[in-house]
């Protein structure tokens, strides 16, 4: 029950922008119940808007390794990927 309340708190600050707010809600859910894939795409999703690439791909990786077929985990750790190959070039060029 408490897990559902977190999880649509979570998903009511991703509504309105707050990316911060809505990691630390999928946080405290996947201390509740680690196996829920939907957090941790949901949590890398907010990781991707907030620029942390690295930790959107260890989220896609994690789901990944439990669901191998999870559309929307592939889909955001390639843009993690792509978000950290921006970076580097970034970086490079400096």
């Amino acid at each position: 029950e408490n897990f559902k309340a977190l999880k649509n708190e979570g998903n009511d600050f991703v509504k309105k922008g707050k990316y911060e707010e809505a990691v630390s809600k999928y946080s405290e859910c996947l201390k509740l119940n680690a196996r829920e894939c939907a957090i941790y795409t949901n949590r890398a999703l907010c990781y991707l808007k907030l620029y942390k690439y690295e930790e959107a791909k260890q989220d896609c990786d994690h789901v990944l390794q439990i669901e191998d077929s999870n559309i929307k985990a592939f889909y955001r750790r390639a843009l993690a990927y792509k978000g950290l190959q921006v970076r580097k070039k970034t970086m490079a060029g400096i």
